[in-house]
């Protein structure tokens, strides 16, 4: 288990955020952001993850 992770629940699910709005889900599973980077906040949607970073492509050019 990844400890900046979702945490996993069975849905349907309802959570009451801090202004007092309400964020529903009616999945089966429902991952929960534990980090608070995710953009869905309260659900997570891969945030935690590192990001590679891709080589530039070569410089092909010839003199």
């Amino acid at each position: 288990m990844d400890p900046q992770g979702p945490v996993l629940i069975e849905g349907p699910v309802e959570i009451v955020r801090d202004d007092g709005t309400i964020a529903r889900s009616d999945r089966f599973t429902v991952a929960i952001c534990t980090c608070r980077r995710s953009r869905t906040y309260p659900w997570c949607d891969t945030s935690h993850r590192p990001r590679e970073r891709t080589a530039p492509p070569p410089d092909d050019r010839n003199p």
